[in-house]
């Protein structure tokens, strides 16, 4: 308490004005000095007892302050009556929450970054071993024929890592929010029909159905190529659920709130243990069958919500899969 310079010369001051009042007093009269000389005494002793209490308390909230800065997970500052140490200890606590959430959100994100690389590491060891092989066997065949088979093999494995870090590399882009997208006035029925008709080919090869129920005269503001990209990934989780002979149900409404999308396959749907993980990067179910890389459904959802829109995936009520994408007026 007496380090403190201002206290010491409160304590000169206080002690250089009792002197003079007493020594006034006791010229006076001695009653009158006696007076003065107890009050100044018992001014002083609530002076020092309050200001150490008060230097006590400070020295508990240094104490909890030194907790925090050293990751202590259970703190306790003591509640204070109404005044300057309770406004302190109120903002110390706010600190102290802030502190603790953005360490959480470093924890979750080192923990998720972690993974994140340890699958990209998988998802490329993969097909890098498959080339190494397809490449041994291919150099020690005699065979032109399966020579060119084998080249055929690699080529399909390296497209497939072409576009997984394709697909990365979008995905880290918009995780560091550098992509600029255009919000300009875009019909819904021509951008559903352009994501479409990538899959033309594997739609007629695989007996695949499509109907669209959509105005011409629906509009929504976004960006037509991520855009297009998100609905691209839909279709091709669709087309590969359905496998054979189905079918997709597409349509878009609009009302005073939202524009909405639904798409609906005649698929398997979703397991009930993977509904919660569907939007989660590189999951592919606890099957494990799928063949896709499980980054796309990610990378829908992301997109779409930088554009201000919501994805949600669901089990349809007669079978299959349902999406539904809204974006709000």
């Amino acid at each position: 308490m007496f380090r403190n310079q201002e206290i010491r010369r409160l304590v000169c001051v206080f002690i250089a004005v009792s002197l003079i009042l007493t020594i006034i007093g006791f010229g006076l009269s001695v009653p009158s000095g006696i007076l003065v000389l107890c009050a100044s005494l018992i001014f002083g002793g609530i002076f020092f007892l309050s200001t150490k209490a008060r230097y006590e308390r400070i020295a508990q909230i240094s104490d909890q302050i030194d907790l925090v800065l050293h990751n202590e997970e259970h703190l306790f500052i003591e509640e204070l009556k109404e005044g300057e140490l309770s406004i302190l200890q109120s903002e110390i606590a706010k600190m102290t929450l802030r502190i603790r959430e953005q360490n959480a959100a470093l924890r979750k994100e080192k923990e998720n970054l972690a993974d994140s690389l340890a699958d990209i590491a998988h998802q490329l060891r993969t097909p890098l071993t498959s080339v190494n092989l397809i490449l041994s066997l291919a150099a020690e065949s005699t065979d032109e024929r399966e020579r060119k088979m084998s080249l055929r093999e690699v080529e399909a494995l390296l497209l497939r890592m072409d576009g997984l870090i394709t697909a990365l590399l979008k995905l880290s882009r918009l995780d560091a929010d550098v992509v600029q997208f255009q919000n300009e006035p875009i019909n819904l029925l021509a951008l559903v029909d352009g994501a479409l008709r990538p899959f033309s080919t594997s739609l007629d090869l695989h007996e695949i159905q499509t109907t669209m129920v959509i105005s011409s005269d629906i509009t929504i503001q976004g960006d037509f190529i991520w855009l297009s990209e998100a609905l691209q990934n839909i279709f091709k989780n669709c087309i590969e659920s359905i496998g054979e002979k189905g079918k997709i149900d597409i349509q878009g409404v609009e009302n005073p709130l939202f524009t909405e999308i639904t798409i609906h396959d005649t698929g398997k749907g979703f397991e009930t243990a993977d509904l919660h993980h569907v939007f989660e990067r590189f999951y592919r179910g606890e099957n494990g069958s799928s063949t896709g890389f499980g980054i796309g459904m990610s990378l829908s959802q992301s997109i779409i919500r930088r554009q201000s829109g919501t994805l949600v995936a669901k089990n349809h009520p007669e079978g299959g899969a349902l999406f539904v994408i809204r974006f709000p007026k």
